[in-house]
């Protein structure tokens, strides 16, 4: 591998990564599919959506039994969260409890496609942020919320690709690569996502990693899927580091016209 693909991590909050596939703790049929899942994903981030999942009920099955916490960085979620006080009240208790402090901030809007409402989101990040959280903050595809959100010092900026659980994958690549040109923090796409050429996509475009919980949880074999995301992201990255050829409107001939017999 040349020198540009050696040691090729990402660093959000001053936490460093070498995987760029965080996966989710929902939809799976147990807990135990779930943790063969972000195995199999390479993972080194679950997010945690802390209104769904068990992780203090000793008397039913729990999470952190399955999916390791020394394994995993947990990264707690504001999913089903609808407004700040929701959002905020949540993550004041996860740090209660398991001493998170980087987090996932989603403010949703109470609609079918629950895409994330922005003036919530924005001001559920300036209430977190003067608590001290780090904050990885999804969002729309909109530039310009995605750098409020950057100036009001998200640690991440998190567009959706398509609406959650949609499968979709990237329906606007021009607000995204708007977005992308910008930032001065990663950016992650986060849901949308519904296969491998997704997530392929989304790291060519040069995202610092994919977010994905459905495309893997709701696959045939989700197992397999996640195997297959893994290879995607990495893929997708290298094929970034490396730089694509130039796109042509005519033929150009792969052997030399000069000389020939």
């Amino acid at each position: 591998m040349s020198e540009s693909g050696k040691n090729d991590t990402w660093t959000v909050a001053g936490r460093t990564f070498t995987s760029r596939l965080i996966v989710g703790t929902g939809k799976y049929k147990d807990y135990a599919q779930n943790a063969a899942a972000a195995e199999a994903a390479g993972a080194e981030i679950v997010t945690v959506a802390l209104r769904r999942v068990n992780l203090s009920d000793p008397s039913q099955p729990m999470l952190v039994d399955y999916v390791k916490p020394d394994r995993f960085t947990f990264l707690p979620n504001t999913a089903g969260c609808y407004t700040g006080e929701e959002a905020v009240r949540t993550l004041r208790l996860a740090r209660e409890a398991g001493g998170w402090d980087l987090v996932k901030l989603e403010v949703l809007s109470n609609t079918a496609h629950l895409l994330p409402d922005m003036e919530e989101t924005l001001r559920a990040l300036k209430l977190l942020i003067s608590e001290g959280f780090q904050v990885m903050v999804y969002c729309s595809d909109d530039p310009v919320y995605a750098q409020k959100l950057e100036d009001a010092g998200a640690a991440a900026i998190m567009p959706a690709a398509a609406p959650i659980g949609s499968g979709r994958g990237i329906q606007n690549f021009l607000n995204l690569g708007l977005i992308l040109e910008q930032a001065k923090v990663p950016v992650l796409v986060d849901a949308g996502v519904g296969t491998a050429s997704d997530a392929v996509l989304a790291m060519e475009m040069g995202c610092d990693a994919v977010l994905m919980n459905t495309a893997i949880a709701e696959a045939r074999d989700p197992i397999l899927m996640a195997s297959a995301m893994k290879h995607a992201v990495i893929s997708g990255r290298q094929a970034w580091l490396a730089g694509r050829m130039a796109k042509r409107n005519y033929a150009a001939p792969s052997s030399p016209l000069a000389g020939l017999i």
